[in-house]
Formats: structure tokens, C-alpha cells, sequence
């Protein structure tokens, strides 16, 4: 056997194997473009069974409409290769995954007291930082956010010079609202390697939960020459989070220039994370009262191709959405039903508990909002508001339904309840100028009818 770049073992005598794989590593936790280098070692030498399972791997992470017959051929193949113990856990762990069983996967399985496959793989083998960010990953799309840091936390002192694991580590405190340390753990990790494009992602995370929108636009220009280097989806992201600092600076045509050059101008139009990116960003634009103008049309277009796609709860509530306003009802339909009958077909419980339970509520909720239902979109929001992280999505994403949730109780006067909300905001994101404008009108809305 021969031992990658992190000195573990790999079940091949190839270098140039070895070499691909190094490569395909450094290359999915930079989030570079060049992942599938990977399928150069699957031609080299298919009987590899790392080099497999690692393609299933690119795949899955894709999420598009053929991920998982794609994932099941290479694994049906692993599944013959010779392994050693690290790539058997990694076989079983994508293998749940590709049968939906995420907690399995990253171990929570229906056996009590089961350790999982990455949290193994953790415990055995803690250099092996590509199974600690596909295990985040998976925590990331339950609401796990103690398990990210925990899980982290458990490999650092192993790792804690190397960039990508202060990376992650950096996202982990983030999604845990540690953020101060997520921030200079990230600063730290970009310091190290400039190019560690999740490290950029964890303290865009960290300063935009805080309203730094000054220093996030300066952080985005001290490490955007990179963005270019990056998968196109993970690119379009960061570009939305710039958004988000020009949004709260009020700068209304930078935000909109980037939108039309960077985020939808420059986006693989059929691919859903760009959709979502574009579809949240007109939704935030409108909430702060920037005419989006024919932007709905725009997108509604291409999204026929998710009427029959669940991947998560949380892109369904964004296809809805941006359906409803361009007058899409057709294709809304057919996604609630197609919901609906996911739900009741899912293989695992828990996981058509949640679909039935918050993703179905959650995407009625938005629906509601986008027709100016508000009373019905409070009632819905108010049922799942506690649960909508179990969908899917990071919170800064997440807080988008927040926003939603707070603009339609504004617009049936429940003052109170806003009042409440904005404050918590305004205390966390301190200094942006519309949550400041809108906690004072409707503070004065509450003091005049107390008066």
C-alpha cells in the first residue's frame, strides 16, 4: 500500500493514483474546480477502491438529477476492490448517503449507541480532514450545528497547523454563533493559504452575522482573486455573500450590478445553487424595497427542471417562492404534490417526518408571503419556525425565512411581535441602517398605540 499526502494509506501500488487523489483532496476542501481529476485515477486504475469511492463522492456532492445512479456505479464497484479499514468506513458511509441515511452516514444510525463512519473514521484516522468536511457537510443540511464543532474539535490537535482544518473549524464555531474565534480562525487559515476558499467562507459567515458589512466588503476584496479558481456554484456563492455587505452599505447599485454580472449574469442558469443564490437575493433585495423589475421572469424560466427534484426542504421553499411571482402556479403545484409524495415514499422516518412536518409547512408559509397572505404565512411560519434549520441550509441562509417571517407581521400590525424580533437583530448586527430604520417605525407604531 501507498499513503497519500496526510499519510494514510491507500489501497493501490500507483503513484500516479496517489497522485490524482492528493490532488482530488486538496482540490474538494479548497472547493477548486479541478475535483474531478478524481475519474483520472478511476481510469488508471479502476480497481482502486478509494479512487471509487471518491468519484461517487463528486457526484453526490453535485446533487443533480442523476447523482445517485452515477454515485451507485462506482461504489458498485468499490464494493469489489480491495480495502483496508479507513476505505471500508468510507464505502459504508457514501453508501448510506446515497440511500438517504445522512445520520447514518455521519453516524447516527437506528442501532443505539452506534458510533458512525466518519465519526470513526475521526476517532482512527483524524488526518483524514476530507472525511471531517463531508461529515460537516451532512451536519451542515440537518441543523447539526454542535456536531460540526464537535467533530472538529475532535481532530484539531492533530491538525492544527493546517489550513484547511482551521478552515472548518472556523465554519463549525460560525454555525455554533462563536463568532469572533470562527473569524480569526479563518483569518489564520487564509494566512496560511490564500487560497482556502471555505476559510473565506467562514469569515464572510462570521462578519455578516455581526453587520460588519465595512469590513466584510473589505475582506472580500482582499481574497476575491481567487474566487475564479473555485467551482462555479461555490464561486457564485461568495459572490451573493458580497451582496449581502453591499446590501446592508445600502449600496443599491453595486448590489445590482453584481447580481446581473456576477450572481444570475454569470450563472449556470440550470444549476440549483445558483438558483437559490439568485432566487434568496431578489427575495432580500425586495424586502428592502429595491424593484427587482423582470429579475422573477427571468429565473422562473429554468425552473421546470426542479418540479420533480426534493433534494432539500430548503430549495423548495426558494422554487416556490420565486414562482409565485412569476405567476407560475402550475409548476407550484405540481412541487407540493411531488412534496408531498416524497414525504410519504422517503426509506427513512425521521427524514419523511421532516419533509411532512416543516418542508411542506415551510413552502406553504412562503407561498402565503409571496401572495400577501400575511396572516396565513405568520400561522405557517409560527408552526415550523423552530424546526427550519432541520431542512437544509447554513443560518445566514436560514435567516432569510426570519426576515420573511418578520415582514409579514409587520404588515398586519402584530408590532409587538416585530418589535421583539428587530430588537434581537439589532443587537446582533448592529449599525445596519434599514434593521435601524425599521425597529424605529415600528417602535413608534407600538408607542402610539400604548398612547
Amino acid at each position: 500500500m501507498l499513503k497519500d499526502f496526510q499519510g494514510l494509506e491507500i489501497s493501490t501500488e500507483s503513484l500516479d493514483t496517489v497522485k490524482a487523489i492528493d490532488t482530488f483532496i486538496h482540490e474538494s476542501l479548497s472547493i477548486g474546480n479541478n475535483t474531478k481529476i478524481i475519474f483520472e485515477a478511476v481510469i488508471t486504475e479502476p480497481s482502486c477502491a478509494l479512487a471509487n469511492i471518491y468519484a461517487a463522492v463528486v457526484h453526490l456532492f453535485a446533487r443533480s438529477p442523476d447523482s445517485i445512479s452515477h454515485a451507485r456505479y462506482f461504489l458498485d464497484i468499490a464494493i469489489q476492490c480491495r480495502t483496508n479499514e479507513r476505505e471500508q468506513r468510507y464505502l459504508a458511509s457514501v453508501d448510506a448517503w446515497v440511500k438517504g441515511d445522512i445520520f447514518q452516514a455521519i453516524a447516527r444510525s437506528a442501532v443505539p449507541k452506534a458510533i458512525a463512519h466518519h465519526e470513526v473514521i475521526a476517532e482512527v484516522f483524524p488526518q483524514d480532514l476530507l472525511s471531517l468536511h463531508i461529515c460537516q457537510y451532512h451536519q451542515r443540511n440537518s441543523g447539526d450545528s454542535e456536531g460540526m464543532l464537535r467533530v472538529a474539535q475532535k481532530v484539531f490537535s492533530f491538525n492544527q497547523n493546517n489550513s484547511y482544518m482551521l478552515g472548518m473549524l472556523a465554519y463549525a464555531l460560525e454555525e455554533n454563533l462563536d463568532l469572533l474565534a470562527a473569524e480569526e480562525m479563518g483569518r489564520r487559515a487564509t494566512e496560511i493559504q490564500h487560497n482556502n476558499r471555505w476559510a473565506h467562507h467562514a469569515v464572510v459567515h462570521a462578519l455578516e452575522n455581526r453587520g460588519c458589512f465595512e469590513d466584510g466588503i473589505a475582506w472580500v476584496n482582499d481574497v476575491c482573486d481567487t474566487w475564479e479558481e473555485s467551482t462555479p456554484a461555490f464561486r457564485n456563492h461568495l459572490w451573493w455573500h458580497a451582496c449581502l455587505f453591499y446590501l446592508d452599505a445600502e449600496n443599491t447599485a453595486k448590489v445590482l450590478e453584481l447580481y446581473d454580472n456576477q450572481i444570475w449574469g454569470h450563472a449556470n442558469k440550470e444549476n440549483w445553487h445558483e438558483q437559490i443564490n439568485s432566487i434568496s437575493l431578489l427575495l432580500r433585495m425586495e424586502l428592502r424595497g429595491i424593484d427587482v423589475r423582470q429579475r422573477w421572469q427571468e429565473i422562473a424560466t429554468y425552473l421546470q427542471g426542479r418540479v420533480h427534484e426534493r433534494i432539500l426542504g430548503y430549495h423548495d421553499l426558494h422554487y416556490v417562492y420565486a414562482l409565485v411571482r412569476a405567476h407560475r402556479y402550475d409548476w407550484i403545484n405540481q412541487i407540493l404534490a411531488n412534496m408531498r409524495t416524497h414525504a410519504e415514499s422517503c426509506s427513512v422516518p425521521y427524514v419523511g417526518q421532516v419533509w411532512t412536518e416543516v418542508a411542506i409547512p415551510g413552502a406553504c408559509a412562503m407561498i402565503a408571503h409571496a401572495q400577501q397572505d400575511w396572516g396565513q404565512a405568520i400561522a405557517l411560519f409560527e408552526q415550523v419556525r423552530s424546526r427550519l434549520q432541520e431542512i437544509g441550509g447554513t443560518n445566514i441562509q436560514q435567516d432569510l425565512f426570519e426576515q420573511v417571517y418578520i415582514d409579514a407581521l409587520i404588515n398586519v400590525d402584530r408590532n409587538q411581535a416585530a418589535f421583539e424580533l428587530l430588537t434581537k437583530r439589532a443587537a446582533l448586527r448592529q449599525n445596519i441602517p434599514a434593521v435601524e430604520r425599521l425597529l424605529s417605525a415600528v417602535g413608534k407604531k407600538l408607542a402610539s398605540t400604548i398612547c
